[in-house]
């Protein structure tokens, strides 16, 4: 009898080239993305030792990370010597005859946008690049995970990669989710009730009705913060939902295989099991600087933080968030800047004005999703009401050297991350879903929709 497996077990087991012992083995790699960040140092390091990219029609590079988002950006980056990473790249991937998505190229986005946009992650896919963000791509059952440089150098040489095996965990979450809770509230739960480093050294699969409900954009926000979880990536097996998003995408396979099996067997074992109530999933927003610091948006601030954390914050013990006055609104990000994202905080902003004295910035994913958005008017929306509209990219999701907010701001952001400093020096992040930050931003204070 054929033991039952996972989801993730069957991936692996499908692209093991060889067992190295000790849980390691050598796995086949099937896609490989780069960006500006880390692109042009990977190829460079192979051409200086002559080394090829065994299969260049299987690495994408792209312009994501330090590209200026502001309108009519040109060429160029913010980021001080940041030119150098862009034209570089642009270099390297021309001489390696890897496909680049330039600064200006209509497909050019965040890499776990453009990505699935243009089919290049499908089901049962071992996916990788230089990005903790990577496991976003794991919604549409992949095994998709961030590696460094050398390991990017690797897979382009070999199309392999040393990989020890992670372990299984799948979360749950049960029923149904109450209107106006979204994937980004069910993430900061699960983070908050059970640890940034709950997932640690697993691939955690998300499973439930809950799940199932979801749509493709919502899943990969779901995904998308495997890694603020310390997991190696998240996963959701694949349905009709993933099916019909990839249907005709470019890179796609046509016809679409049957990718089916591509599910849990009954009877499979898990290292660790979680379930969560998603009735009892109320809007999230971090108050600290981890995203395990989150508290539903109706709470207030544990009487027991930390109190560096209270300090850097300015923050109290048992402080309500809701009513806090904040300087800046930020929709943007890998996490939550998906056209569906876009929809649903227009929609909560039209016809109003943002508060008096607040920035507030909406950065599209990728350049797809701000034509899609343009087209069904939602920039002119944003505008109406204040918002900046910019070009694709990673933007101020985090500082890069370049463009900041003003030091000591409180900003309330679509992001995955509110380490100290993340989005600048001194900066004061809350990470909520798209609806609450532009609710915020239009009160000048954080409240829900």
């Amino acid at each position: 009898m054929v033991k039952p497996q996972t989801l993730f077990e069957k991936i692996w087991d499908a692209h093991v080239v060889t067992d190295l012992g000790g849980e390691s083995a050598l796995i086949a790699i099937d896609r490989i993305l780069l960006h500006e960040r880390t692109g042009a140092a990977a190829l460079r390091s192979m051409a200086e030792a002559g080394r090829a990219v065994i299969d260049p029609h299987r690495v994408f590079a792209v312009m994501d990370h330090i590209v200026d988002t502001r309108p009519g950006r040109g060429d160029g980056t913010l980021m001080p010597g940041g030119d150098a990473f862009i034209t570089e790249t642009r270099a390297a991937c021309h001489a390696a005859g890897v496909t680049l998505f330039d600064v200006n190229d209509p497909d050019q986005g965040i890499t776990h946008v453009i990505s699935p946009e243009l089919g290049i992650v499908v089901p049962g896919c071992t996916l990788i690049a230089p990005d903790s963000h990577t496991c976003t791509q794991g919604a549409f059952g992949a095994f998709a995970w961030g590696i460094g440089s050398s390991e990017a150098e690797h897979a382009m040489a070999t199309g392999t990669l040393r990989v020890a095996r992670p372990k299984n965990m799948r979360v749950t979450f049960e029923g149904k989710l109450p209107p106006g809770v979204t994937a980004k509230d069910m993430i900061l739960r699960l983070i908050a009730d059970h640890g940034a480093s709950g997932g640690r050294r697993h691939v955690v699969e998300f499973s439930g009705d809950a799940v199932r409900a979801l749509d493709m954009e919502a899943r990969m926000t779901l995904c998308n913060m495997a890694t603020e979880f310390a997991a190696l990536s998240g996963i959701i097996a694949p349905d009709e939902t993933t099916f019909g998003y990839l249907q005709g995408r470019r890179y796609a396979p046509d016809p679409l295989p049957d990718w089916t099996d591509l599910i849990t067997d009954n009877g499979a074992n898990f290292d660790v099991e979680i379930f969560i109530d998603a009735a009892s999933i109320e809007p999230m927003i971090s108050w600290g600087t981890s995203p395990a610091q989150s508290i539903a948006l109706s709470a207030t601030v544990p009487t027991k933080a930390d109190r560096n954390v209270l300090n850097y914050m300015g923050l109290e013990p048992g402080q309500p968030l809701a009513g806090l006055p904040i300087d800046v609104a930020f929709i943007g990000s890998c996490t939550n800047a998906r056209l569906s994202d876009l929809r649903r905080a227009a929609a909560i902003v039209k016809g109003k004005t943002k508060a008096q004295d607040i920035l507030a910035l909406v950065v599209p994913g990728s350049s797809a999703v701000k034509r899609a958005a343009e087209a069904e008017g939602l920039d002119q929306i944003f505008v109406d009401a204040g918002f900046e509209w910019r070009e694709s990219g990673c933007s101020l999701c985090f500082y890069s050297g370049g463009e900041s907010f003003p030091a000591g701001s409180r900003v309330i952001s679509s992001t995955n991350r509110n380490f100290e400093g993340r989005q600048g020096p001194g900066i004061r992040t809350h990470i909520a879903s798209p609806e609450v930050v532009a609710a915020s931003a239009i009160a000048g204070r954080i409240t829900a929709p």
